[in-house]
């Protein structure tokens, strides 16, 4: 499966922003389907996911500002972003495969928020 994803851009701190990761091929078997992110300087992390059994886990800074919905009929997963900060500011990957982190990764997009 590959993997395109979208929707970065500048926003303002408390704004919001839609990413959306457009697979090339049936997501709704995969295993796990996730939003990572990477600041710059550090590591990547997982941002937002849902497991094969529909389970959603978000990482605690998120938690209540973001979602990750999906449409299985598009193949597309989202990563509805609010209440920005700018410490969100990060390339944005998406990521679909048999656990969180394998599998296929799409290009990465940037999301900064100014202050």
């Amino acid at each position: 499966v590959q993997l395109q994803a979208s929707g970065g851009g500048l926003v303002q701190a408390g704004g919001s922003l839609r990413l959306s990761c457009a697979a090339s091929g049936s997501i709704s078997r995969i295993n796990a389907v996730g939003w990572f992110r990477q600041p710059p300087g550090t590591l990547r992390e997982l941002v937002a996911g849902i497991s094969g059994g529909g389970s959603i886990r978000y990482a605690d800074s998120v938690k209540g500002r973001f979602t990750i919905p999906r449409d299985n009929a598009k193949n597309e997963v989202y990563l509805q972003m609010n209440s920005l900060r700018p410490e969100d500011t990060a390339v944005y990957y998406c990521n679909v495969g048999p656990s969180y982190g394998l599998g296929s990764w799409g290009q990465g997009t940037l999301v900064t928020v100014s202050s």
